[in-house]
C-alpha cells in the first residue's frame, strides 16, 4: 500500500515520521511480549481504580470520555461489569433504522447473473418485473437496467446501514451489546457482495444484536436459518440427492469446533442433514421434498439427524466450548492463551450452559483481564478506532465529511462487507508501516475535512465509465456512440456519431448509467456534515494555561499506553512552536489548529492504537 503523509504544515514532517517511526517498534515490541496466564479468579474490589474502569470501557465498549470513565470507577468492579454485560437493565435508546423505498416485488426472484436475467427475458419475454418491448432496438435493455439497479441500490443502501450501525456503537448507552454485535459479525461473517439484499443484512444485524449475550445455542441456530448465511453459503444448491457442503463445512471449521476436530465424512453427513434449508422472501423454511431423511453418522452418532440435531451434537462437542471461548477470549483480552487456559475458559463457558453473559461476566471480571499482560495491549480494529476516537471527542453522531464506509474501507474493515466467511484477520495484521500512515491520514481527514470531498454515495465508483456516458447524452449524442468504449476513441477508432445507432438487445454501459441514475434517486443521501469540535473550549474548560497542560490532557484522554516524558517534551514543543508561546492565555484567540495539529498527532501515534 503507497500512502502519502497528510500534514498540514511542512515544517512538522519530519518530527512527525521520526515519532511514527519512534511508535511503530514501541508498538510491535508490546504486542509481542502481551503473553502470560493470570488467574481466572475477580479482581479484589479494593485494586479498582479509574485506569481499570478506562481499561474496562475500552475492551467492552469503544472507550469513553473523562465523564465515562468517572462514573465506572465509582461502582465496584462487579456493579461495573455487569452494568455493561447485564445490558438489558438499561433502556435501549436509538433511532430505528429508516430503510429508503428501493425494493418492490417484482424483483424477485432476483437473478443470479445478469446474463441469467438477459436469457430469462429472451426465454419468457418478461424478468424482474419488466416485459421486453414487443419492437423496436434493445428490447431487454430495461431487464438489464433494473438488475443493475438493485445490485447498486442495495450496495448504497447497506453503505447507509453501516452509517447507521456505527452512530449505534457511538451513541448507545449499552456499550457492550455492539461491541459482541460486531465481534459476531466477524464470526459469522457474510457480505453483502454476494448476499446483494441489504434487508437481508439488516436482518441479520438485528439477529447478531437480539442474541449477542445470550445463549450460543440460540444464536448459532438463528444464524443457521438466517437469510442471509442462507444465500452467502449456498442453501440453495444443498438438496437431496446433491448436497452443497459450504455450510456444513463452515458451521464446523468457522463457527463451532474449529478445525481438526471434524472428518471429511462429517462434513458430507452434516451437509446432508441441512439440506432443504432456505428461505422463503425474508423467512427461513424447509422445502421437505428437498430435505434427506435418511440415516446419517457423524461425530459418532447415527439416526436421522436434521439441521438443528447437528448443530446441537456440535455443541455437545469439548472442543466448541474451548473453541468460542478462544475467540472470545482473543477479542476481549489477548491475542496469546495457552493450551491450558483455553480449557479453562473453555470449562467456564461450557459449564455456563453456553451462556454468553455468565461467560463475558466472568472475563471481564478476571484478574487475567486487568493484568499488565492485557491492558493496552491490543490493536484496536479500524471500526474500534474510528468509534473510540469520535467518542473520546465526544461527537454526537458519526461525520459524514470525511466518509465512514470510505475511511474503513481503506483501513481493512468495511461493516457488511468482510472480506470472506472467516471474517476479518485480528492483531498485528491491522498494522503495517502503510496501514498505519493511512490511519494517521484517516485521524487528519477528521480534524482538518476536505474542502473538495466528494460524496461517494452520490457519484458511482465507476466514474471514468459512467460519467462521460451520461456528459454525452445529455449532449445529444446518440446511444450507440455514447456508450462506446473510451479506449476506443483513445486509439483514434471511435466512428462519429450516426443518425442511426446499431442494433442490440442491450447496452450495459448505458444500463450502468441508468442503474446508477435510478439508485441515487431512490436511495436517502447520507449526511454529510463536519466533525464538530472545539478544542479550544476543552482547554478552558480543564483549565489548562501551558501548552504542556495541553498535552497531559489530550494524552490523558485519548491514550491508554503511558507516554514517556521525552516524547512529552516533543509534543509540548510542537504545540509551542505552532502557538510562538508556551502561554495558552496568550493564544487564546487563535490555539484551534494548533490544538487539532498537535492532537492529529497523537492521534497518529502507534501508542494510540492500542486499547
Amino acid at each position: 500500500m503507497s500512502v502519502s503523509p497528510r500534514l498540514p504544515h511542512l515544517g512538522h514532517r519530519v518530527v512527525r515520521v521520526t515519532l511514527l517511526r519512534l511508535s511503530l517498534s514501541m508498538l510491535c515490541a508490546g504486542a509481542v511480549c502481551a503473553q502470560g496466564v493470570a488467574a481466572l479468579q475477580p479482581v479484589p474490589p479494593h485494586q479498582w481504580n479509574a485506569p481499570m474502569a478506562r481499561h474496562l470501557l475500552e475492551r467492552a465498549g469503544f472507550g469513553g470520555t473523562p465523564a465515562d470513565v468517572d462514573q465506572l470507577a465509582r461502582m465496584t468492579p462487579t456493579q461495573a461489569v455487569q452494568h455493561l454485560v447485564r445490558y438489558q437493565r438499561t433502556p435501549d435508546v436509538y433511532t430505528p433504522f429508516e430503510p429508503s423505498s428501493i425494493h418492490d416485488p417484482g424483483l424477485e426472484p432476483f437473478a443470479p447473473s445478469r446474463p441469467a436475467a438477459t436469457d430469462m427475458a429472451r426465454a419468457t419475454g418478461e424478468a424482474l418485473g419488466v416485459q421486453v418491448k414487443p419492437t423496436g432496438n434493445r428490447p431487454a435493455q430495461q431487464v438489464a437496467d433494473r438488475y443493475l439497479y438493485w445490485l447498486r441500490a442495495s450496495r448504497l443502501e447497506t453503505q447507509r446501514l453501516g452509517y447507521w450501525w456505527a452512530n449505534r456503537m457511538l451513541t448507545t448507552p449499552r456499550p457492550l451489546q455492539e461491541k459482541l454485535t460486531l465481534f459476531w459479525h466477524g464470526h459469522f461473517a457474510t457480505s453483502e457482495e454476494k448476499v446483494r439484499d441489504v434487508r437481508k443484512m439488516q436482518i441479520q444485524n438485528e439477529t447478531l444484536r437480539q442474541h449477542a449475550n445470550g445463549k450460543f445455542r440460540d444464536l448459532m441456530l438463528a444464524v443457521a436459518q438466517d437469510p442471509a448465511m442462507l444465500v452467502y453459503l449456498d442453501a440453495a444448491v444443498n438438496v437431496k440427492g446433491a448436497p452443497n457442503e459450504n455450510f456444513a463445512r463452515e458451521v464446523m471449521e468457522l463457527f463451532t469446533m474449529g478445525v481438526g476436530h471434524y472428518g471429511e465424512s462429517d462434513i458430507k453427513e452434516a451437509a446432508r442433514a441441512f439440506t432443504g434449508w432456505n428461505y422463503q422472501g425474508l423467512s427461513f423454511a424447509i422445502t421437505p421434498a428437498l430435505h434427506d431423511d435418511g440415516n446419517k453418522s457423524l461425530l459418532g452418532q447415527t439416526g436421522n439427524l436434521d439441521g438443528e440435531q447437528v448443530i446441537d451434537l456440535l455443541l455437545a462437542q469439548p472442543a466448541t466450548a474451548d473453541f468460542i471461548a478462544a475467540k472470545l477470549y482473543r477479542f476481549f483480552v489477548r491475542e496469546t492463551l495457552t493450551p491450558e487456559l483455553q480449557q479453562a475458559w473453555g470449562r467456564v463457558l461450557r459449564e455456563s450452559g453456553y451462556d454468553v453473559s455468565a461467560f463475558m461476566e466472568r472475563l471481564l471480571l478476571s484478574q487475567d483481564f486487568y493484568s499488565e499482560a492485557t491492558r493496552a495491549t491490543r490493536i484496536k480494529p479500524p471500526v474500534e478506532l474510528l468509534i473510540s476516537s469520535y467518542k473520546k471527542m465526544e461527537l454526537k453522531s458519526v461525520p459524514g465529511i470525511p466518509d465512514f464506509n470510505d475511511q474503513t474501507d481503506l483501513l481493512g474493515q468495511k461493516l457488511f462487507f468482510p472480506p470472506n466467511v472467516a471474517g476479518w484477520a485480528q492483531g498485528r495484521s491491522w498494522i503495517t508501516p502503510g496501514l498505519l500512515l493511512a490511519r494517521s491520514n484517516v485521524m487528519y481527514d477528521t480534524l482538518f475535512p476536505s474542502i473538495d470531498f466528494i460524496p461517494t454515495d452520490r457519484v458511482p465508483g465507476s466514474i471514468y465509465q459512467i460519467i462521460p456516458v451520461a456528459d454525452k447524452l445529455a449532449r445529444g449524442m446518440d446511444v450507440g456512440a455514447a456508450t462506446q468504449a473510451e479506449s476506443k476513441a483513445a486509439r483514434g477508432e471511435r466512428q462519429q456519431t450516426l443518425a442511426v445507432t446499431r442494433e442490440e438487445e442491450f447496452n450495459t454501459r448505458l444500463a450502468s448509467y441508468n442503474a446508477w441514475r435510478k439508485a441515487i434517486e431512490k436511495v436517502r443521501p447520507l449526511p454529510r456534515y463536519t466533525a464538530q469540535l472545539n478544542l479550544s473550549q476543552w482547554m478552558r474548560d480543564a483549565r489548562c494555561s501551558t501548552t504542556a497542560q495541553a498535552v497531559d490532557h489530550l494524552l490523558q484522554r485519548f491514550v491508554s499506553v503511558p507516554v514517556a516524558n521525552p516524547l512529552k517534551q516533543q509534543l509540548d514543543a510542537l504545540l509551542t512552536e505552532e502557538l510562538g508561546t508556551p502561554d495558552l492565555r496568550r493564544a487564546d484567540s487563535y490555539m484551534e489548529d494548533a490544538l487539532r495539529n498537535l492532537l492529529h498527532v497523537i492521534l497518529s501515534l502507534p501508542a494510540y492504537q492500542l486499547g
